[in-house]
């Protein structure tokens, strides 16, 4: 994994999002509960390094999305943000294979029926533990997300650190 071009699509991800510091640190928070579950579940150098673009870029679809249509619920993140991303990662030199990978993962991430790898299911953890804090669910609301959508021991471990489940 290359860590240059993480830190540079880091630095794409502020450019596209400046003076938004709510999405910048959500999309900073995301990274690292993403990294770390990474990690922990030990994946390989290329998953990691799809996971962490992902993360990056999960919601870089939404001021464009903003901007088109005036809001920017799910299905427009996630039709709004992969030709973004597409775009930064061609401009870093990334990989097309890895590209596509994290286009797909951005295009779906609000759909969970979608989950088709570990990359893709710690990024909707990762994602539902900042939501989870930000947005102020309750501990049932975390319960039910967690029982239906979470998969990994060290996504619920985290899960059951922010909030009471078991």
């Amino acid at each position: 994994m290359s860590e240059k071009i993480v830190s540079e699509v880091l630095s794409e991800m502020f450019r596209c999002n400046r003076q938004d510091q709510k999405r910048i640190e959500h999309s900073l928070k995301v990274w690292g509960y993403a990294r770390a579950l990474g990690i922990l579940e030990g994946l390989d150098a290329g998953p990691q390094f799809v996971l962490e673009l992902t993360a990056i870029l999960h919601d870089i679809g939404i001021h464009v999305a903003e901007s088109k249509y005036g809001w920017c619920d799910g299905a427009l993140q996630e039709t709004e943000g992969p030709p973004v991303a597409k775009e930064i990662l061609r401009n870093k030199g990334v990989d097309q294979q890895v590209a596509e990978r994290v286009c797909f993962i951005i295009s779906k991430h609000h759909t969970f029926s979608a989950i088709d790898g570990i990359d893709f299911q710690l990024l909707v953890e990762a994602d539902f533990l900042v939501n989870a804090v930000e947005e102020g669910v309750t501990t049932e609301m975390a319960t039910h997300f967690m029982q239906k959508n979470f998969r990994t021991e060290s996504g619920k471990a985290m899960l059951n650190q922010l909030f009471p489940l078991f």
